[in-house]
């Protein structure tokens, strides 16, 4: 039986070598539109570089990537985002010089069809402005707009990144460890703003995240790799029962 609508994004048999060495290997992942799923494995397991492969930075050599339906497989960077593919690193990709409000109106000033420029600064009353300030009032940022982004806390930078992508309009998010570095304070802070982000732009979200217990309480699905391949795709109460997933982490896994 075949649904109405196509997978947001639709990953089959994809693989990676590099100098002879399989860094992934017949990964299949077909995630749901609207949908927030939790990517977890052990370190070294293909995680970040599935990322990487999705996003475009670095070429498959087996397999299809499809983004609402639409083969992106051999697409540029720019070509993903501008079809609403959007992304965090580990380490932060903000302008650490401009304003917290400047590095969201950029975004923004793209998203509403207007240039890219570092040259051209915010007016109060320009559209790209108004978005942005929209979007930082919601991540909980509207009292830090003068600020330089690089002297903001590291969760407030996660905050920011995540404002970003709200004015981007991104269909399909993926986040890469958006809680590491964070102080424990403010993760709650940080978790609603992931909620937030899904429900206001009904966006599709894949996560990677070390914090397995917070990951557990915010994701509809998890995947689990090991060695560059996907081995369970399920609810997070199947996931923690499951024991493949379980002899993974202890590595012991096949």
């Amino acid at each position: 039986m075949s649904n109405s609508a196509p997978s947001a994004l639709a990953i089959k048999g994809l693989g990676l070598q590099i100098g002879g060495a399989t860094i992934l290997k017949d990964v299949d992942l077909d995630i749901a539109p609207g949908s927030l799923v939790g990517v977890i494995g052990p370190n070294g397991a293909g995680k970040t570089t599935l990322f990487n492969v999705v996003s475009g930075i670095l070429r498959p050599t087996a397999g299809s990537i499809l983004m609402n339906g639409t083969d992106i497989t051999r697409s540029s960077v720019p070509h993903r985002a501008r079809a609403g593919l959007g992304r965090t690193f580990q380490t932060s990709s903000l302008f650490p010089r401009l304003s917290v409000l400047e590095n969201v109106r950029l975004a923004a000033q793209v998203t509403l069809g207007g240039n890219y420029s570092l040259l051209k600064f915010p007016r109060r009353s320009d559209a790209a402005t108004a978005l942005a300030l929209e979007k930082l009032v919601l991540v909980g940022l509207g009292h830090k707009l003068e600020t330089p982004a690089g002297d903001i806390s590291h969760g407030d930078k996660r905050k920011l990144e995540i404002a970003v992508l709200l004015a981007t309009d991104a269909s399909i998010v993926l986040l890469d460890e958006p809680m590491a570095g964070v102080a424990s304070g403010d993760v709650a802070g940080l978790v609603e703003n992931i909620r937030d982000m899904q429900r206001v732009n009904n966006c599709t979200v894949l996560m990677v995240e070390h914090h397995i217990e917070v990951l557990m309480g915010l994701v509809d699905k998890v995947a689990v790799m090991y060695a560059g391949s996907i081995i369970a795709f399920d609810s997070p109460q199947n996931i923690m029962a499951n024991p493949l997933v379980q002899s993974a982490y202890l590595g012991t896994a096949a």
